[in-house]
């Protein structure tokens, strides 16, 4: 399990950035995770999500700038086996997901804004591995993102490595 995210702050001071102004829930089945960064930029379609996370994650996270929307649900039971599957540590989901009782026995995590039971709409839209802006904070592919019940930060190298 990855070192809680309050003591990478102070262990770590000049090298955190931490998302704030959101309210950030665990849904998944590890309370908390970390690892390198893939992002996907979308808004209400999680077909790239879906894309992304079929494929080896290799313990990464992939952190999705869903526009915050909680009108669709971006990632559901059925993604996050596969993604647990296929080795990823979890998302970061600035939108919403569902299936929140089963996404609770995967051993994936998952941390979102919100819940809602309405599937994503699908237009085969958004985009891989850009820079995001999250809560003030930019978010680049090949950073490293932490989350638990405390929060989401990032930084630019593994806090955790050690």
């Amino acid at each position: 399990m990855p070192t809680a995210t309050p003591d990478l702050c102070d262990a770590h001071p000049d090298h955190v950035s931490v998302i704030t102004g959101l309210h950030w829930r665990m849904f998944g089945g590890r309370g908390a995770f970390g690892g390198e960064v893939e992002t996907v930029k979308c808004f209400e379609d999680n077909s790239r999500i879906k894309q992304r996370l079929a494929e080896p994650g290799h313990g990464k996270v992939l952190v999705v700038d869903g526009g915050g929307s909680l009108r669709h649900a971006l990632i559901g039971d059925m993604i996050a086996a596969r993604a647990a599957e296929n080795g990823w540590a979890g998302v970061v989901i600035h939108g919403a997901c569902r299936d929140v009782e089963v996404l609770a026995g995967i051993d994936f995590g998952v941390c979102a804004l919100g819940c809602v039971p309405i599937k994503s709409v699908r237009r085969d839209e958004g985009q891989l591995n850009v820079p995001l802006t999250i809560g003030g904070v930019v978010i680049r592919p090949g950073d490293f993102a932490y989350a638990d019940a405390n929060g989401v930060i990032v930084a630019d190298r593994d806090l955790d490595a050690g």
